[in-house]
């Protein structure tokens, strides 16, 4: 079956005819609208270095102030951990300042009960 379609089309190609001989062809008014078309100024090329240049000054930009803003964060929170820390730190030491202080106190009794 499909080598029936691929001899059709085989022949179809061969054969020598109007549509396979094509020349290429434009009407006069097409040449003359094309010859009086306005011609576009040339832009001035912006050139490899200096457009590299500014493409490296903004990758860095943006690179660096990505990077400052999560060494900004990660700084927030790491003190928000150590003042936490602290404050824990001192609480416990104010607790084992109590506990001596009274601990003193009960060693002071016993001594004067024994004199």
């Amino acid at each position: 079956m499909s080598s029936r379609l691929l001899s059709i089309g085989a022949r179809g190609l061969l054969s020598s005819g109007p549509s396979a001989a094509r020349a290429f062809q434009t009407s006069a008014r097409r040449c003359e609208s094309a010859v009086a078309a306005p011609v576009l100024p040339a832009r001035k090329p912006v050139g490899a270095f200096r457009g590299g240049l500014f493409g490296f000054f903004l990758g860095s930009t943006l690179a660096g102030s990505a990077v400052y803003y999560y060494v900004l964060q990660e700084y927030k929170s790491s003190n928000e951990l150590l003042t936490g820390d602290i404050y824990a730190l001192q609480n416990a030491v104010e607790r084992v300042s109590k506990y001596l202080t009274t601990l003193e106190e009960k060693m002071e009794a016993l001594e004067r009960k024994k004199k």
